[in-house]
């Protein structure tokens, strides 16, 4: 391992949620105003993740008023205090640009459903285990 490698492993995060094109999150941000500093919340879809290692950073679009507003963070910034993921999405795009045309229900996105197994499979199983 090189040094620039070590280098950006020492300044990564340890906890860093997946992200994917399609998840609704809510992101804690730092802002400096003036000599104060607060922590600021923009919660949207997230319209693309791009890079890799250090440099990965993901884009972030929510409309407000009428009005769409889109950020790029950096997902291992020390500006960026954590990141919520709050529902994952379910889409075929790596990037959501077409998102900007679509207002209102036409820019829903499906939530990803994860495989349920069924609860009396999951019951028995345990049950197995205890009798031996």
């Amino acid at each position: 391992m090189n040094v620039i490698q070590q280098l950006e492993k020492e300044q990564q995060k340890e906890k860093v949620p997946a992200l994917r094109a399609g998840d609704t999150v809510k992101v804690h941000a730092k802002v400096v105003e003036g000599t104060r500093e607060r922590i600021q919340v923009f919660e949207g879809t997230v319209i693309r993740v791009t890079g890799g290692g250090l440099r990965q950073n993901f884009t972030v679009r929510r409309v407000t008023h009428g009005v769409g507003v889109e950020r790029t963070f950096m997902i291992h910034s020390p500006r960026i205090d954590k990141i919520d993921v709050l529902r994952h999405g379910d889409v075929r795009q790596g990037r959501l640009y077409y998102l900007r045309a679509k207002i209102g229900k036409d820019a829903r996105i499906r939530e990803r459903r994860s495989a349920i197994v069924a609860p009396d499979a999951a019951a028995e199983e345990p049950e197995e285990e205890a009798e031996e």
